[in-house]
Formats: C-alpha cells, sequence, structure tokens
C-alpha cells in the first residue's frame, strides 16, 4: 500500500492518528507491513473478545458466506443464524428480557433504546451522566456528557439532564417527566469508573418511583469482559433496556437492545417500522456474534477473567501508577500527568504492545486485551509496561 494513500483518502477523527498499516492478526498479536509483530492490549478498543480471526468465528463466518449474505432489510425474513443468535443470547440474560433488536453498531442501539423509552412513557425527558460516552450520532451525542465533544454540533436533543456518576444525592432530577436514565454499567471515558455499593439499584428503584424506565449502556463491559457476561449481574441490578455492541460481534461491527417483549412490541405499531435498519441483523455477522457467545459461554473463559485482572493489578504496582480503575479485563492504570500517558502509549507501540487512550481521562490508558489472552501473555505486555514506567 502506498504509505500516503491513508492520508490521502481516508477521513480522519484525530489530527496524528497511529497510522499502522496492519497486514496480519492472529489471537492477540497484529503484525505491520514491515512485519513486526506487536501484542494487543487494545482489542480493537474492547471489540475483539476472543482476540483476532478466531477460528471458529472464522469458520462461522465462512459457513454463512457460502450460504447467503444480506437478503432482506431487517424484520422481514426468518434467518435461522439471526434467530438461533437472538435465542441462544435472551436464555442468559434476565428473564425480563425477552426480545433483542439487532442493529449495525452500538451507538445505533443506543438511538433505538432512546427511542423505545419515549414511546413507551410518552415522555421526553433524558437523564444521563456527567463524563459518560454513549456514541457520536445525534441522539447518543446528546446523551454523552462531555460538553467539548458536543459544542460543535449543537443544537441536539432537547430535555437532556446530567447528573453525577456515583450520586445518589442527585437521584432527584429523575421525575416524573423522566423518560428514561441511560447510564454505561461501568463509565469507559471517564476512566473505567465502576458503580459504588448499591447506585444502580438506587438508581432502579428511582426509576421505578416515577414510572422512567433505566436503560444500561453495556457496550464496553458486555459479552464477558468484567468476568459476567453483562457487567450490571454484579450489581444485583435488572435494567429495563439493556444495550450492547463491541465485543458481541468477535471482530465484526453489530450493536443490539434487549427488552421485554411488551416494551418491543411497541417498536411495531402506532407507528409500523418504530425503528427500522437495512442491516441490522445481517446473516453473516449474527453467525459470527453466535460462534462468540457461544465460545465465551459454553468454556472457563469467564471464570479465568478475575484470575487475570488479579495478576495485572499484581503485575502493576509501580509509584507511577496512582491507581487502577476497572473491572475485569477493562482496567485504567491512572498516571500523574496525561504527558506521561503520552510517552508510555507511544512507547509500548516501539517496543511491540498496543495500548491506547481512553476518551476523557487523560491521565489513563486502557488495557482491554482479548478475553482468551494467556497468561504469558500477560506477563509479557505488564513487563514492557513496567520497563516503560521506570524510564519515566
Amino acid at each position: 500500500m502506498n504509505p500516503n494513500d491513508f492520508d490521502r483518502f481516508l477521513a480522519k477523527t484525530t489530527p496524528q492518528p497511529l497510522g499502522l498499516e496492519i497486514v496480519k492478526a492472529s489471537g492477540s498479536y497484529l503484525w505491520d507491513a514491515s512485519g513486526k509483530k506487536y501484542l494487543d492490549f487494545v482489542a480493537g478498543v474492547s471489540a475483539c473478545s476472543l482476540g483476532h480471526c478466531h477460528p471458529k468465528v472464522v469458520q462461522a463466518i465462512q459457513r454463512q458466506a457460502a450460504d447467503y449474505l444480506h437478503v432482506m432489510v431487517y424484520g422481514e425474513f426468518a434467518q435461522k443464524p439471526v434467530t438461533d443468535l437472538a435465542k441462544k443470547l435472551l436464555g442468559l440474560m434476565p428473564e425480563t428480557h425477552e426480545k433483542i433488536y439487532l442493529t449495525n453498531s452500538g451507538t445505533e442501539a443506543i438511538e433505538g433504546a432512546l427511542k423505545l423509552a419515549k414511546r413507551a412513557t410518552g415522555r421526553s425527558g433524558i437523564v444521563a451522566a456527567h463524563h459518560s460516552y454513549h456514541g457520536s450520532t445525534q441522539g447518543a451525542l446528546s446523551v454523552t456528557g462531555f460538553e467539548p465533544i458536543k459544542q460543535a454540533y449543537r443544537p441536539l436533543l432537547p430535555d437532556v439532564s446530567f447528573i453525577p456518576f456515583n450520586s445518589p444525592e442527585a437521584l432527584e432530577t429523575i421525575n416524573t417527566s423522566t423518560a428514561a436514565v441511560i447510564l454505561e454499567t461501568i463509565q469507559g471515558g471517564a476512566g473505567f469508573i465502576v458503580p459504588q455499593k448499591d447506585y444502580l439499584q438506587q438508581v432502579k428503584a428511582r426509576c421505578e418511583a416515577v414510572g422512567a424506565l433505566l436503560i444500561l449502556d453495556e457496550i464496553q463491559p458486555g459479552f464477558g469482559r468484567t468476568g459476567r457476561l453483562f457487567g450490571f449481574e454484579h450489581f444485583e441490578v435488572v435494567p429495563d433496556i439493556v444495550v450492547m455492541g463491541k465485543g458481541m460481534g468477535g471482530g465484526l461491527p453489530i450493536g443490539a437492545f434487549t427488552a421485554s417483549s411488551a416494551l418491543m412490541d411497541l417498536l411495531a405499531v402506532n407507528p409500523s417500522l418504530g425503528h427500522i435498519t437495512t442491516f441490522g441483523g445481517h446473516p453473516l455477522i449474527a453467525a459470527a456474534a453466535l460462534a462468540t457467545l457461544e465460545e465465551i459461554s459454553g468454556t472457563d473463559l469467564l471464570q479465568q477473567i478475575p484470575e487475570k485482572e488479579a495478576m495485572i493489578r499484581e503485575m502493576l504496582q509501580h509509584p507511577k501508577i496512582k491507581k487502577i480503575n476497572g473491572q475485569g479485563l477493562m482496567l485504567a492504570p491512572i498516571l500523574e500527568t496525561p504527558a506521561e500517558v503520552d510517552q508510555v502509549v507511544l512507547g509500548a507501540l516501539e517496543e511491540g504492545l498496543i495500548l491506547f487512550w481512553l476518551l476523557w481521562e487523560k491521565r489513563a490508558f486502557r488495557i482491554s486485551p482479548p478475553l482468551n489472552i494467556s497468561k504469558d501473555e500477560i506477563r509479557e505486555g505488564c513487563q514492557v509496561i513496567l520497563r516503560l514506567l521506570d524510564r519515566l
């Protein structure tokens, strides 16, 4: 590939992207065009739950590609891989979650969840959290709690209020005008902030008291990253709507939201076609997602996550690390300054280790490797990080 073509033809999200030219990926490793090998501690920003090109996922893709690809817009034709995925996933969720709507991405699922809450309640108010991130489309951006990323795109959705995460005192903001409260189960961009004590239970109780719905965004914590299939399972709360994406597809683009039949059936009437998508529920991606889910839920992979988390925390004890936020394999070491983080992330790249930044918390770097990363690979990556921290 001409090295200038990336800069010339592709729109950028930042002025200076890393720009690695990847030619191969397998397991926990990537290779660039020069043949250099990189240990991946990021997993496509939590999207590659089983690492790169997992054999069972690749086989599922190949089998489905030989049968058929897109045949009809979502919701019209019965397609076995799509139905099998829905049945398998809902069987692993709380019994009140009876139906699923499959989308092309997490942010599209957020849009559908917000619409469903408004349709169900007849209300327009949405309560979200400061320093949240739910996506970059207009609705998802409207409930993202970080003004610098929003100000250039206003006006956004009206009737959106923001409260501090982990602050029970602020729950009075949720009232009889509120259609839904939307929270990340674990705040991602803010620095992998875990809910305190019974905070999510208090949010759910307040929602029930005023007739609002609770939407939990599981796009990052979902599909095993915390050691449970979904992060909310750690906190003894059942949301009304669950939004998912990223790690769901085994490396392919997908999102979804789930709820009760009573809620989901509202999207089909008054008006019909209440939420529509051409490629949502694509059979190829559903086949990959089903293979991913079967591997996560049908092996001891989830049981391994706490031990792997403990190993990382034990190895990364260093004076430069103030604390490590997060849970499972969704961890964010906090350093003293953003400049130190830059040195670690860029230095790691030179050392053959892929780390990455978080959106809003610039003193943190991301550790979100494949769930099936080996202990030897964890040890290898942590040793690189320690060497870099020693140089600061």
